[in-house]
């Protein structure tokens, strides 16, 4: 395989994959906002806004992995960061596009990220890679998303889109949030802890991503998700036996996460219990399909 072009390759998901293509030998690349900060990794600039990105980035690349985007919860979801949000997933991937249809190109293969957000809010039905979308914020911006990571397929390249679930990793995200808490003796279940959480190990999810640049019978959406889906009350009592803590505080109550955080409550109270059997049809093997021995690896030091 040739050089893998990057886009979002200095983000926590970036950073992982990058580290085990090197590993195994490959070349990396990657398009940044500011080439000159990507030091150790050779990097060509892009412009999201203005649509313009270098070009020579296309040198001797085979495959591209798509991650650019805002983050979903780093700021409240106000009318101009919902924008934010939606815009650099759509255009990031729309100036891909032009990318590829404007030059010539050896790339065979791209791998998008996108979300479980697309399947809405469910009381414990199983979602598949089959089911409809939802109607709310997440799952607007991801159909949207999803829509132009599909055009791609038509500068002649193999799209393979990576609905991600809940990324477990103690360098940020929900896992890190939630057990600072329970830390302080002050964790609780949120709402009535009976959502579902589609959870995924972040080494697990860099290998579903590696495994799809390899498996050239793949195409279209699969879900990066543990087997195992628990609620919000079995996440949060495991990470507390996980770190030795108690639970004594009674459920956190959707008013005050409404309080704290705004519309983003809909993400912590609303769950999905999403299926992990399509990308296992692959031939792909979890190393922590069970929430416990993904936590005694993530906490073990922390």
């Amino acid at each position: 395989m040739g050089r893998i072009l990057i886009t979002g390759g200095t983000g926590l998901i970036g950073g992982h994959i990058t580290s085990k293509l090197r590993e195994s030998g490959k070349d990396v690349a990657y398009l940044s906002r500011m080439p000159s900060h990507a030091s150790r990794i050779p990097a060509y600039e892009w412009d999201i806004q203005k649509q313009l990105i270098d070009s020579d980035c296309l040198k001797d690349t085979e495959a591209i992995i798509h991650l650019a985007g805002a983050g979903i919860a780093d700021h409240r979801w106000t009318p101009e960061r919902k924008e934010a949000i939606l815009q650099s997933r759509t255009k990031s991937t729309a100036l891909l596009h032009k990318l590829l249809k404007e030059n010539k190109h050896d790339v065979k293969t791209v791998v998008c990220a996108s979300a479980i957000g697309y399947y809405g809010y469910s009381n414990g039905e199983w979602k598949n890679e089959e089911a409809d979308p939802a109607s709310d914020f997440l799952a607007d911006v991801t159909r949207a998303w999803e829509d132009a990571e599909d055009r791609l397929a038509e500068t002649g390249v193999r799209v393979v889109k990576i609905r991600i679930g809940i990324v477990l990793t103690m360098e940020g995200g929900a896992l890190k949030e939630l057990a600072r808490p329970i830390q302080w003796w002050a964790g609780a279940p949120l709402g009535s802890g009976h959502q579902y959480m589609s959870w995924i190990h972040i080494e697990d999810l860099c290998n579903i991503f590696l495994h799809a640049l390899k498996h050239e019978e793949m195409e279209g959406a699969y879900n990066a998700v543990a087997p195992n889906p628990v609620t919000n009350e079995e996440f949060t009592k495991a990470v507390a036996k996980s770190m030795n803590k108690p639970l004594i505080l009674p459920n956190v109550p959707p008013f005050a996460l409404k309080l704290m955080i705004g519309e983003m409550a809909e993400m912590l109270l609303g769950g999905a219990k999403i299926s992990s059997e399509k990308i296992q049809k692959t031939g792909f093997e979890f190393r922590y399909p069970e929430l416990q021995d993904a936590l005694t690896d993530l906490l073990e030091y922390n």
